[in-house]
């Protein structure tokens, strides 16, 4: 397990960034929308095992996004967009910002205008269906939010699986913010909510928001229930493929 980026954090000035987005169309923020998604979805959620020695979560609140939420569809690329929306709803709800101060969960094509912009990308990029991993993640939270974030590379296998599950303790313990993760083998974005762990060896499970649902908005007990949020053991996990964690650093602020 290795840090591919400490600390991503190569900042526009912000009086840049304004002029720029400017230049874009199809930058305008969220609307009320936002506020039909479903808050906490992954509270009440019972334990993983029941000797479970250690657990982390999340502290504070955030929004489950996924396929189709705003009406655009996204299915089959729009994972990772997903989950980076569902950690600027952390920061919007939970973080150092007075609530309603926070600017909302930048909509797909303003993360997309965002990557441009940064130069990360090429203009073709905005409007595209090209998906987006961990690093743009990180790009473009600290972009809109001036959150630096920390990527962690995570070797195959499941030693380094388990590694990588005391690191999320120590994440959520220290930042309290959600993760994303994806792969390359494995390259389906999930957002984790929290991490438990057995005694003995006998490893970990992660609570993983899954944003690959389409469909209208469900309850809690349907997300939960269907499996949208759920607990997962590090060992499930595809252990011939590689993982990356994007992790906001919070606590710095």
């Amino acid at each position: 397990m290795a840090n591919l980026e400490e600390n991503i954090s190569e900042r526009i000035d912000w009086g840049e960034k304004a002029v720029v987005g400017e230049k874009h169309k199809g930058t305008e923020r969220n609307a009320d929308w936002t506020g039909t998604l479903l808050n906490n979805a992954h509270i009440g959620l019972p334990s993983p095992a029941p000797d479970v020695v250690k657990c982390s979560l999340i502290s504070g609140e955030c929004l489950y996004f996924h396929y189709g939420c705003d009406g655009q569809d996204d299915r089959g690329w729009g994972c990772g967009y997903r989950t980076l929306q569902t950690m600027a709803s952390w920061l919007c709800q939970s973080w150092a910002p007075p609530k309603g101060k926070c600017r909302p969960p930048p909509s797909l094509p303003e993360i997309q205008h965002a990557l441009v912009a940064m130069g990360d990308k090429l203009a073709m990029f905005a409007g595209s269906r090209e998906w987006i991993g961990t690093f743009e993640a990180a790009l473009v939270l600290d972009y809109y939010y001036d959150v630096p974030c920390k990527v962690v590379h995570v070797r195959g296998g499941g030693v380094e699986l388990e590694r990588a599950a005391e690191e999320l303790h120590q994440h959520f313990q220290s930042q309290g913010s959600p993760v994303m993760m994806g792969g390359d083998r494995d390259n389906s974005s999930k957002g984790i909510l929290g991490v438990c762990t057995r005694p003995g060896g006998q490893g970990s499970y992660l609570l993983v928001m899954d944003p690959h649902y389409y469909g209208p908005r469900l309850e809690v007990t349907s997300v939960q229930g269907l499996g949208w949020v759920s607990w997962k053991k590090v060992g499930s996990l595809d252990h011939s493929s590689f993982y990356n964690l994007c992790l906001p650093q919070t606590s710095r602020k």
